[in-house]
């Protein structure tokens, strides 16, 4: 047996279904009447009782405080105007040729909504979603790490505030991690001092070692993200150590980051599978979540490097986590490499999961994950989240028009389909106006 299986224990666990795991280990997930007890596909997608933090009976005000020492700020969107006119002149333009509909409620959707034509079973397939979902925008710090033209230090300042005028709160700015490995974000200390005066957002830094936290700390970065990897062969390419080498050295950080009140937050990188390993064990995924929640982690993200996860593989690795971690700390990180990002974040919000990590535009990309494409879009996320009745106090005008700042920029267009949608609508209610 490997040393990654041993510590987590989960093949010595009594004979029990996954359901009955996720109920004994986790509180915060929507529990199934005893009726519906049944295969994995017969709970996850047929109705439940929810009562928990993340039921859709709650109310919402709990998912926007915030969860840090720190007094939350009201940001000055004074520096936004510019940014407040182009959204409003491009909405009413989609306003004008019905691509907007003002009479559209968010309850339309939802499933506190119930339409009297519409029979009751077609909503059990809604019913346990989290009424508002967090989006951690990654764009500025993984979107951009893979460019291989550098973006100047003021193009990355001003796509973060642009990013934080559409309504984000967490915005990951940049890794203080070594020039020689990422020269992308060699920059990260100019980065910092031109975002330091944002208010009412959070701006996590990754480090990968005390060296990196200590450097961050110093340009005031008041969150830090590690990150592990679930698979050996990707941990020694991607951070030049084993599995358990990485963990003894974000145990070191987040006891640095303990000391001053500096919250951590912990990536997994090949939750799914291993672009040289093959297929991931849910097992050894729960094993480094684990790890990393016990040390301190306030919040793991768990990520499909290589983009090849699909719901059924997804399901049986959040289940496996979610016995071990609790449900309302544990994040998706899915890439669009085969297209199923959007797929395998709906089943991971019908399993619970109320936090979501997406790239403006659908930047980024892994060097050591050959073939691997970008995030999933931000854009397609929140359009998909509008959708179904899902709060993310995000602008999705505001947001596409930060897509396409960078973008521009990039010289390249958006990988958002909802991005491409909108603007080819836009391009073409125009034409005909003239």
């Amino acid at each position: 047996m490997s040393s990654l299986e041993e510590p987590l224990g989960v093949d010595k666990l009594p004979s029990m279904s996954t359901i009955d795991r996720i109920q004994r280990f986790s509180s915060g997930t929507c529990r199934p009447r005893v009726d519906e007890i049944g295969s994995m596909g017969d709970f996850w997608l047929e109705g439940r009782n929810c009562s928990t933090s993340n039921s859709c009976n709650d109310d919402d005000d709990e998912y926007t405080a915030e969860t840090f020492p720190w007094k939350r700020q009201t940001r000055d969107f004074s520096r936004d105007e510019s940014l407040n006119q182009k959204a409003s002149t491009k909405t009413r333009k989609l306003k004008k040729f019905g691509k907007i509909d003002d009479s559209f409620s968010e309850y339309q959707y939802s499933p506190m909504f119930k339409n009297k034509d519409i029979p009751n079973s077609t909503y059990k397939f809604l019913e346990c979603i989290p009424r508002f979902v967090k989006i951690v925008e990654v764009g500025p710090r993984d979107g951009l790490q893979n460019e291989k033209n550098s973006v100047p230090t003021s193009v990355k300042i001003e796509l973060i505030h642009r990013l934080a005028s559409s309504g984000l709160s967490v915005i990951e700015a940049t890794s203080f991690v070594s020039p020689k490995w990422v020269p992308q974000l060699a920059d990260a200390k100019e980065v910092m001092q031109g975002v330091h005066r944002l208010r009412g957002v959070r701006l996590p830094v990754l480090t990968p070692n005390l060296k990196g936290f200590e450097a961050a700390i110093a340009a005031g970065a008041k969150e830090v993200a590690v990150f592990a990897s679930a698979s050996e062969s990707f941990s020694k390419s991607n951070i030049n150590c084993s599995v358990e080498e990485s963990l003894a050295r974000y145990r070191a950080v987040t006891r640095a980051a303990k000391e001053l009140s500096i919250p951590v937050r912990g990536y997994i990188s090949c939750v799914v599978e291993c672009p040289v390993d093959g297929p991931t064990p849910p097992s050894k995924v729960a094993y480094v979540a684990k790890e990393l929640y016990d040390m301190g982690c306030f919040e793991i993200s768990l990520g499909d490097t290589t983009g090849v996860g699909t719901p059924g593989t997804v399901v049986p690795m959040l289940a496996a986590v979610i016995a071990v971690v609790p449900i309302d700390k544990i994040a998706v990180h899915f890439h669009d490499t085969y297209g199923q990002s959007l797929s395998n974040i709906l089943v991971s919000l019908q399993m619970g999961i109320s936090i979501i990590d997406s790239s403006v535009a659908g930047l980024g990309g892994c060097p050591y994950a050959k073939g691997a494409t970008g995030n999933v879009a931000t854009e397609d996320v929140v359009y998909m989240l509008n959708g179904i009745g899902v709060k993310t106090n995000i602008d999705l005008e505001k947001l596409m028009l930060a897509g396409d700042f960078i973008n521009n920029h990039l010289q390249r267009p958006s990988s958002s389909k909802t991005s491409i949608a909108s603007n080819r609508s836009t391009a073409d209610a125009c034409l005909q106006d003239i």
